[in-house]
């Protein structure tokens, strides 16, 4: 969150961060949600922030469905194949 909160400060906002759902301090739905509050509070609104891919081994549709309500931008279940790594990060323009 401090790197997040840092980057916005700077205007050097992050085009990509992977979160997953499962860390020690703070959920990454929690996280999910910090960071698009922090982008509101800076003026970035809707698709303008972060491209935020969940990357996690929890793929029960309750989960998936309260990333993409916290506005995730993707989600991934682990173990991650490399082929649906390259087509979300093409499908977000990340990448061609």
């Amino acid at each position: 969150m401090e790197a997040c909160r840092i980057a916005l400060e700077a205007s050097e906002n992050y085009d990509l961060i992977c979160l997953d759902i499962m860390m020690p301090i703070m959920d990454g739905q929690e996280a999910l949600r910090q960071i698009r509050d922090l982008e509101v509070a800076h003026g970035i609104f809707s698709k303008k922030g972060a491209k935020i891919i969940m990357t996690t081994a929890v793929g029960d549709m309750k989960t998936v469905g309260k990333a993409y309500y916290n506005l995730c931008d993707g989600y991934l279940t682990k173990p991650i194949q490399k082929a649906k790594l390259i087509e979300e990060l093409q499908r977000q323009k990340l990448i061609k």
